[in-house]
């Protein structure tokens, strides 16, 4: 197996970053145009992010499109596709999930807004990006970090917020896809099951470069927020 070198590395490095940056600048004009509104289809909506993703640079495909989610559906665990295309209601919770979008650079980037002014909706709108915050650092803090170790961490920090962490696991390897979860390599998730350490070499021999997923739920309202983005890269 040929061992990729330094300069292979800074550009896997650097697409990942370039692509969450331009998944944060899309979601940023998303909501500064409201295009996840009351009344629209969850396709719909899909379908206006993906014309305006278009807009900003012409050559991003016209498929996939992203994924977007709203109300009691994102409740379901990330890898789970909703069954029905329901109109947004208001107050919903909406989940756009831009990593189809960029898959091209090898980065996931989903985000949360609100159709209303619910407070326990608007708390938790604030509450993803502290606790995505406070496991990222937890993580830069502890050496070595298992991925069991920061499962552990997120689910702890989204309980002492008030949350369930929903889910079965809080990330992945950038190049890992959700399949079930009885066919996952234990060590390309950020799950109960991984006892390796997250700073490594994959068996690829590239380094490991994760995504931190931050799903959470009030399971007695029934519903969520996600936020996800790059864990140990800026």
């Amino acid at each position: 197996m040929a061992v990729p070198d330094r300069m292979d590395e800074q550009l896997r490095a650097l697409g990942l970053v370039e692509g969450q940056r331009a998944a944060r600048a899309l979601f940023s004009e998303v909501t500064a145009r409201g295009l996840i509104a009351p009344g629209w289809l969850e396709s719909e909506v899909a379908d206006r992010i993906r014309e305006l993703a278009r807009e900003m640079s012409p050559r991003v495909p016209r498929r996939p499109l992203p994924v977007v989610r709203s109300g009691p559906q994102c409740v379901l665990p990330g890898g789970q596709e909703p069954t029905d295309d329901r109109v947004i209601e208001p107050d919903d919770l909406v989940i756009a999930d831009l990593g189809p979008m960029f898959a091209g650079y090898g980065t996931a980037f989903a985000r949360t807004a609100v159709a209303g002014q619910d407070p326990d909706r608007l708390r938790l709108l604030d509450d993803l990006p502290r606790v995505f915050t406070a496991v990222r650092e937890a993580f830069r803090a502890e050496l070595p970090m298992t991925g069991a170790a920061l499962y552990a961490e997120a689910r702890t920090l989204a309980t002492k917020a008030g949350w369930t962490l929903g889910g079965w696991h809080a990330g992945r390897l950038t190049d890992a896809t959700p399949p079930a979860r009885d066919a996952v390599r234990a060590e390309a998730w950020i799950s109960p099951d991984n006892d390796r350490p997250l700073r490594r070499t994959t068996d690829e021999g590239h380094q490991a470069h994760w995504v931190l997923e931050i799903h959470l739920v009030d399971e007695h309202r029934g519903f969520g927020g996600a936020y996800t983005g790059l864990l140990d890269l800026a």
